[in-house]
């Protein structure tokens, strides 16, 4: 990013819930326990005043900003607390009203400058709020000023409380409040934006816990981490993929088989698996393996409400060896990945929750061997909708990923895909290379 100079944090300051909230310790769900230990995850969002159609002088007004979030906290109370230890030592969080960290700080930098800068150690240094004191916080948020009038929003949340899902659902309600101080609160298009579930429970182990035997077939409850990739530093690049692009994917993950469509996240894992394992120059005869975090809302019977707030995700995967998956159409690559998205089920769902609940699944520290690739989506997901009244964001993505063979999917603001790759340094520029050759 070429960045020397710094930020200056100039306030900073506790938020809490503008009423009364329940106070009690949160029960985690055997899911929540897996992934406690993955701590606070750092988010930026750019924006610049330009894209504003109003007056701009109160652009990122602190105060509004301040008073929105402590509205939002009333509903999502659980980010005001803190990760706590129950008496029978099971992880929880304490539910107490204690606060969210708000600071606020100022650059000399400018937001064109930095919003097609990649995910590193500089960025979320700069720009991601800083909790080193903090580590039990839930929620904390910075709000920089930039010199050319813009603002980077940086927020830190921890993934015992939340997903994906969970966190875009709260950066609506909040960026809402904001927008609509008239009180009449809606999401875009004027939906009235819906109040998150709390009840964990609603993801409990089975009584007593079963495990079907044919769930680890693309169940994953543990991955191969080690300290080092043991090829070079990690670094992430962002690769973008036009809409005429991704239709190409998804033409040529039909072109056999079955006939039927995929998603664009089965055609761009599909490719992107390939072209990674090409770019490692893996051996042929090796076993790679492609794992993703699949949401399981819809999945249960019944289902979880579309609003439930905590992690409501399970690990899948598929595996090859890598002459298979180089030599096959992109096609077969595609089956290899929908058909473990078609398998997973109420009982596959169910026997993972209640294998975690026996045998644990907390992740240790650590990045993936070459051979596998972990994919997070975030497509579909309402990443852009966070307008808190001047304009949606220019780009928002994490400020970090400090593991390799990591991949997040993203929508593009004006449509097609973002790629943000986390690999070794000396692999990427094949990567990009073999990324683009076939569309």
């Amino acid at each position: 990013m070429g960045v020397s100079r710094e930020v200056e944090v100039v306030e900073s300051c506790m938020v809490t819930p503008i009423e009364q909230t329940p106070s009690h310790g949160l029960w985690l769900s055997p899911i929540d326990l897996a992934i406690v230990s993955r701590g606070l995850i750092p988010t930026v969002y750019f924006y610049s005043s330009s894209s504003s159609s109003g007056v701009v002088d109160d652009f990122f007004d602190v105060t509004r900003l301040k008073l929105a979030l402590a509205k939002a906290l009333v509903a999502f109370y659980p980010l005001a607390g803190r990760l706590s230890v129950h008496g029978d030592g099971r992880a929880e969080i304490d539910c107490a009203g204690q606060g969210v960290l708000f600071a606020v700080a100022r650059s000399d930098l400018a937001v064109a400058d930095l919003v097609d800068s990649q995910p590193s150690p500089e960025l979320r240094r700069l720009f991601a709020p800083r909790v080193e004191d903090l580590p039990s916080i839930m929620c904390a948020i910075q709000v920089t000023f930039m010199g050319c009038g813009g603002v980077v929003l940086g927020t830190a949340l921890h993934h015992a409380a939340v997903d994906a899902p969970s966190v875009f659902h709260f950066f609506r309600t909040w960026s809402a409040f904001s927008r609509d101080r008239d009180g009449h609160v809606a999401g875009p298009g004027g939906a009235a934006l819906e109040l998150p579930c709390h009840d964990r429970t609603l993801l409990r182990a089975r009584t007593p816990p079963m495990v079907h035997p044919d769930a680890f077939t693309v169940f994953c409850p543990k991955l191969s981490l080690s300290e080092t990739s043991g090829i070079g530093p990690i670094v992430s690049e962002i690769f973008a993929v036009s809409k005429d692009q991704v239709a190409a994917l998804k033409r040529a993950c039909t072109s056999r088989g079955d006939g039927g469509r995929v998603s664009t996240f089965v055609a761009v894992s599909a490719h992107v698996w390939r072209s990674m394992c090409a770019a490692r120059r893996l051996p042929p005869d090796a076993t790679t393996r492609l794992t993703f975090p699949a949401n399981v809302r819809r999945v249960l019977r019944p289902p979880l409400p579309a609003c439930y707030f905590g992690n409501a995700i399970i690990t899948l995967g598929t595996a090859g060896k890598v002459r298979d998956i180089g030599s096959e159409e992109l096609a077969s690559v595609a089956g290899r990945i929908n058909g473990v998205v078609r398998r997973m089920d109420d009982e596959l769902v169910r026997s993972a929750i209640d294998y975690l609940e026996m045998n644990g699944g907390k992740q240790p520290a650590g990045t993936l061997p070459e051979t596998e690739l972990r994919v997070f989506s975030w497509l579909g997901m309402p990443m852009y909708d966070a307008d808190f009244g001047w304009g949606k964001p220019l780009a928002t993505h994490r400020a970090l990923e400090e593991r390799g063979a990591i991949v997040y999917l993203m929508d593009g603001l004006g449509g097609g895909v973002r790629i943000l790759v986390s690999a070794e340094a000396a692999v990427l520029n094949d990567f990009q290379r073999l990324l683009y050759a076939i569309i």
